[in-house]
């Protein structure tokens, strides 16, 4: 009499590959490794499946963070429009977009803030991904000297905006209107992109 195999695990043969669990993979190798150092292969090989099929679903490895992260913009389809208008104005734009997308979905990102100011690996996933995908983008395309510390700039002007706004509701800040808070913060961001640094 043969001897009775042991029962298999995992996915069935054949079944599709579940969409939520390569999402989960996503997060949590993420979590481990940061945006920068994660890699579409690693999270391939996390959720048991072919990196082809990654592409398939998601398209790139930013699409596949702002999935599984749940956001509802990506940041990078705004740097078009932020862009559109040359330099003139790029701080009200880059304002108007910042805020325009907490009206949108403000409970997605007030967890992300609320996640990365208490937890390391979701503090670095949001820096290297905003800043690399977004804010260093914006950086370059304005054409100045020293991209890289004007983009950790407008960085830090926006989450710190974020935090005062939405997260800690100081006031003013809480409760001013678009306008108030693009004439106050449009110029600095305008300054950090195009002018010129110490």
């Amino acid at each position: 009499m043969a001897a009775s195999s042991s029962p298999r695990t995992g996915r069935p043969p054949g079944s599709p590959p579940n969409r939520e669990a390569i999402l989960t993979a996503a997060r949590n190798h993420f979590a481990r490794h940061g945006y920068d150092r994660a890699t579409v292969r690693g999270i391939a090989v996390d959720a048991g499946i072919d990196p082809a099929l990654i592409y398939h679903y998601f398209g790139s490895k930013a699409e596949l963070l702002v999935a599984a992260l749940a956001l509802p913009h990506d940041p990078r389809q705004n740097v078009a429009r932020t862009l559109s208008g040359g330099t003139d104005g790029l701080g009200e734009r880059i304002l108007r977009e910042f805020l325009g997308a907490w009206d949108s979905d403000r409970g997605t990102l007030m967890g992300l803030f609320r996640s990365a100011a208490s937890h390391e690996d979701a503090a670095r996933i949001l820096r290297e991904f905003f800043v690399g995908e977004f804010a260093h983008r914006v950086a370059e395309a304005a054409a100045r000297p020293q991209p890289e510390l004007r983009a950790a700039l407008v960085f830090s002007e926006l989450t710190g905006l974020a935090m005062a706004r939405f997260v800690l509701r100081v006031e003013p800040v809480a409760s001013a209107d678009v306008g108030t808070l693009v004439a106050c913060f449009a110029p600095t961001l305008d300054r950090y992109l195009t002018g010129p640094l110490a």
